[in-house]
């Protein structure tokens, strides 16, 4: 008999999960050029959209265009899979705007699976990991690891904190081991993973995949400190037998804007599939409360926290009682498919009641589901254990992106795997973080948030979270962060070099409009009144013009007869950025002293029992959640104005001891 030996190789970058954080961190880490190897548990789960069938959405379109900004690929794909587009809140002011498509789940995934396997430097294995390998700080010199060009320890001095441990790789659950130099856990719902409606309760993952059962006992060994979180989904239904008659239709925009910057517009103007809408009826209500006492959520079979601005039907019902109709959206899920979804009825009632409930709805008489709403718990790391690199503080090379981070949505997955797989890259390559803070993006508000706020339930972004979102617009954000993703690698020099181009045909666009003077002739006043507006009646620059609500930059082409030919980029931008430029200017002096207090780093040897006048809860949650700054210090909860001067004081007091030392 040949003598057993289990499988060893050799990565710089390990990436645990192929959903949407872990897609974006394996293509970001195998771009950089780090030899990289992704563990999914089903090769078919690459890019799953087990829940909606859209991208995009209320602030999450921010953050598909940011990632888009940075180098990722998550609005690429969607613009080559959608079946229909619509940009949200049009009636509202631009810092609102945000792009949602509604997705062909199948083509989606099959897209993104193509993409990753044509990756240079990317392996993907069908496999569950078990195990983190970890050892003691001081020891990882010893670790031989040579793959790839970036082959070193990755250490940066002073980054490390002592006695920590340092990650050294993987093990799966058939003994074979993968050592790297850093390791993204991207899990998403799958560690340890309950699927549940009515008396039934299976542990699989998401669609009946297999869940991952093993990995949580490996982190709790290793210090990692977890929590459990629940999502739910609603029926799916054959779009067969339901009556579009009795709904609304909601079709998509006559002209469809692309998430990627590189995307051409001309690609994405196709025939689009319509979405519908119709209403629960107080019908739908009685059922659902003649049932509480069958519902998991309230018969205390589910003890796990649900997204409170994701409400399941029944939440909805109960938190609601005065309402007695609820917008239900039925979406297709995808172009080839009958399968439609039933938006805004997730649910984890028992079966028969689901069949009630759905068919209590108007359209929805005689619909058969093809799949069962659910819920779904599993574990997911507990507050206060991230750096805002989404590196773990406490094992140096372990970094987390996505729904085990405790936030909820595709697009927050993919915004923390981009910067996860960076940050993985940056590390191993000795280089500073890319940490984007809350004045820079919605990416940094997202994972300011992650590492400073006591989440208790799953995070989801809001446009309301960003305190500068009229600077945050998803209209420019190739314009905040391209120079970013150029930098770190991410961005080709010809991308970046085109971003350039448009920000100088911007600038001088507005320079020459603020030039440009029209007068109070026949011409110009009948113009402003057959557009609503009042006379002129000494002369006003063109930009004072587009400032009045009623006229914008286009309006006002037939009044500048030197115009040149711009494209529509650059039009809206000077557009928005003229018509806002005094909210704009008052942003930015609010930014300004916002960087001030994240420049005065804190460092992480801090020791908060010596800094006087500390409250008792301030030095429990300055302990807890080692801020990095003393701007990131005054957003945690619990931590006063008061606290925060002493803070400062104490680092004035240190640096004047470190400079006579």
């Amino acid at each position: 008999m040949s003598e057993w030996e289990p499988i060893k190789d050799y990565y710089d970058a390990v990436v645990v999960g192929a959903g949407h954080a872990g897609c974006e961190a394996a293509l970001a880490c195998a771009r950089l050029g780090l030899k990289t190897v992704m563990f999914t548990v089903s090769i078919e789960s690459i890019a799953l959209m087990p829940c909606n069938p859209n991208i995009g959405g209320s602030s999450k379109g921010h953050l598909v265009r940011e990632v888009d900004a940075l180098g990722g690929e998550m609005g690429k794909t969607i613009d080559k899979t959608f079946i229909q587009s619509k940009m949200l809140n049009k009636s509202k002011g631009p810092a609102v705007h945000s792009l949602r498509a509604q997705a062909d789940k199948a083509a989606y995934s099959a897209l993104m699976r193509k993409t990753l396997e044509s990756q240079e430097n990317l392996t993907i294995i069908q496999t569950e990991v078990a195990e983190l390998i970890a050892e003691a700080d001081d020891k990882r010199e010893e670790s031989a690891n040579t793959c790839g060009d970036a082959a070193g320890t990755g250490r940066e001095p002073g980054r490390d904190a002592p006695g920590r441990l340092r990650i050294a790789g993987v093990r799966t659950i058939s003994g074979a081991t993968y050592f790297a130099k850093a390791v993204i856990l991207c899990t998403g719902v799958y560690l340890k993973a309950r699927c549940i409606y009515g008396d039934v309760s299976t542990y699989t993952g998401p669609n009946g995949l297999m869940a991952a059962n093993h990995l949580s006992a490996s982190l709790k060994e290793l210090g990692i400190k977890l929590t459990r979180f629940k999502t739910g989904t609603p029926a799916r239904m054959d779009g067969r037998t339901l009556d579009y008659s009795k709904m609304a239709v909601q079709p998509g925009d006559k002209k469809v804007v692309p998430f990627s910057f590189s995307t051409d517009p001309k690609d994405v103007q196709i025939e689009q599939i319509p979405c519908y809408l119709t209403y629960t009826t107080p019908e739908t209500h009685r059922i659902i409360r003649e049932n509480l006492d069958r519902s998991p959520l309230y018969a205390g079979v589910i003890h796990s926290t649900g997204p409170r601005y994701c409400p399941s039907i029944e939440d909805k019902v109960v938190r609601f009682a005065e309402k007695d109709h609820h917008q239900v959206f039925v979406e297709p899920e995808g172009r080839y498919t009958h399968e439609m979804y039933i938006d805004g009825m997730s649910s984890s009632m028992p079966e028969d009641v689901q069949v009630r409930m759905y068919r209590s709805v108007p359209g929805l008489e005689n619909a058969q589901i093809v799949r069962n709403a659910y819920a779904i718990e599993y574990d997911c790391l507990a507050p206060g254990q991230l750096k805002s690199s989404l590196e773990l503080r406490n094992i140096a090379g372990l970094f987390s992106a996505g729904q085990f981070n405790g936030s909820s949505g595709y697009e927050e997955a993919a915004a923390q795997g981009i910067i996860a797989g960076i940050n993985a890259a940056q590390l191993i390559k000795g280089k500073p973080p890319l940490i984007l803070d809350r004045s820079e993006a919605y990416i940094g508000v997202l994972i300011d948030d992650l590492v400073t706020k006591e989440i208790d339930e799953p995070y989801r972004m809001m446009t309301s979270r960003a305190e500068y979102r009229l600077l945050l617009r998803q209209d420019n954000a190739d314009l905040r962060l391209r120079g970013h993703g150029h930098e770190v690698g991410l961005i080709s020099d010809e991308d970046y070099g085109r971003m350039l181009e448009m920000r100088d045909a911007i600038r001088a666009e507005i320079k020459r409009i603020k030039s440009v003077t029209v007068g109070g002739t026949e011409e110009v006043q009948a113009f402003l009144e057959a557009h609503g507006s009042s006379p002129l009646y000494n002369g006003a620059s063109l930009a004072e013009l587009i400032c009045r609500p009623e006229l914008d930059y286009e309006s006002l082409a037939p009044l500048d007869k030197e115009r040149p030919n711009l494209s529509d980029r650059v039009k809206e931008q000077v557009n928005i950025e003229v018509k806002y430029e005094g909210y704009i200017e008052r942003q930015m002096r609010q930014v300004e002293q916002f960087k001030k207090m994240e420049a005065t780093r804190i460092p992480e040897d801090m020791d908060y029992d010596e800094v006087g006048s500390l409250r008792l809860e301030a030095r429990q949650k300055l302990r807890q959640f080692r801020p990095e700054s003393v701007g990131q210090a005054s957003r945690l909860a619990g931590v006063t104005p008061a606290d925060i001067s002493m803070i400062v004081v104490a680092l004035e007091q240190r640096k004047w001891r470190e400079g006579r030392g």
